[in-house]
């Protein structure tokens, strides 16, 4: 099997990894507080993260790389998992899915004001066609559904596209899977406080499906999948293989369905091949 075909299945055994994120935080936030919630994730990914770092022996960030490690933490440790655990009390995972359908349009919109890209005119013309989709969607959103929920949800790709771009920065330099471990160590104080001040105080009448969610949310969601998504773009190209990430609105809804016997309306899936469209054509120009 050669290079392209081995990041083709790694890149999506990520997608795939990512897509039971929303509804694994559904799951845990039944029982958890969204603070707790995602404090012990991150300190649970860290603890992880570190052995990885110490066993394969990685060498330390330098000074200058700190700065853009605590963006990333602030969007990918702390910010999207409070944030989406938060809207979840609200939505359900089915709802927020047709929002992580714009991280793909976040990133690289956060990438080219980072960078020195200068995309066409039609790449915002796209984006704001997408942000459009997306912000019809929640005006026209049934009465179960709740404003401040979208919110919240926008709020957290906004930051988890800030945290993907800046991690993108340094993933040539350190490396795709080491970004994300130095990410959680340098947030894991923070995230231990906040565990520990937000300990479920009757942890032995939770249920195991909150338990599951936790864990998922912790290995797999916080670390594992970055292994699989950032070892697939190294190996098939970050153009070709970011594609796949177009999936995971898609995949999340099914898990949703399957998992929580969540229902999905006709118009959900409009929505979300709707923004995905807009997704596509907007990474054509950009």
């Amino acid at each position: 099997m050669d290079s392209k075909s081995q990041g083709l299945g790694s890149g999506l055994l990520g997608v795939i990894i990512f897509s039971g994120s929303l509804p694994a935080t559904r799951l845990a936030v039944s029982a958890f507080s969204p603070l707790f919630l995602s404090g012990a994730r991150a300190v649970l990914a860290a603890l992880l993260g570190l052995l990885m770092l110490l066993l394969l022996r990685q060498r330390r960030p330098q000074a200058a790389d700190w700065p853009t490690l605590a963006v990333v933490a602030l969007g990918v440790v702390l910010g999207f998992p409070l944030l989406s655990a938060l809207a979840l009390r609200e939505i359900s995972a089915a709802h927020a899915t047709v929002f992580i359908a714009l991280l793909p349009l976040a990133t690289a919109a956060f990438a080219v004001l980072r960078g020195a890209a200068r995309p066409r005119p039609r790449f915002w013309l796209y984006s704001v066609l997408g942000a459009a989709t997306v912000a019809g969607f929640a005006l026209l959103r049934d009465h179960s559904t709740s404003l401040r929920g979208d919110l919240l949800m926008l709020a957290a790709i906004v930051v988890c596209g800030l945290g993907y771009a800046e991690g993108a920065r340094l993933t040539p330099r350190l490396g795709g899977w080491q970004v994300i471990c130095w990410a959680l160590l340098l947030a894991s104080p923070l995230m231990l406080l906040l565990a520990l001040l937000n300990w479920p105080q009757h942890g032995s009448v939770i249920r195991l499906p909150a338990w599951l969610g936790l864990i998922y949310v912790s290995l797999f969601s916080m670390l594992i999948g970055f292994v699989f998504w950032y070892r697939g773009l190294a190996l098939g190209g970050v153009a070709r293989i970011s594609q796949l990430q177009l999936l995971q609105p898609f995949l999340a809804l099914a898990l949703a369905a399957l998992l929580l016997g969540e229902t999905i309306a006709p118009a959900l899936l409009a929505s979300c091949a709707a923004v995905l469209l807009c997704v596509v054509l907007a990474q054509r120009h950009a």
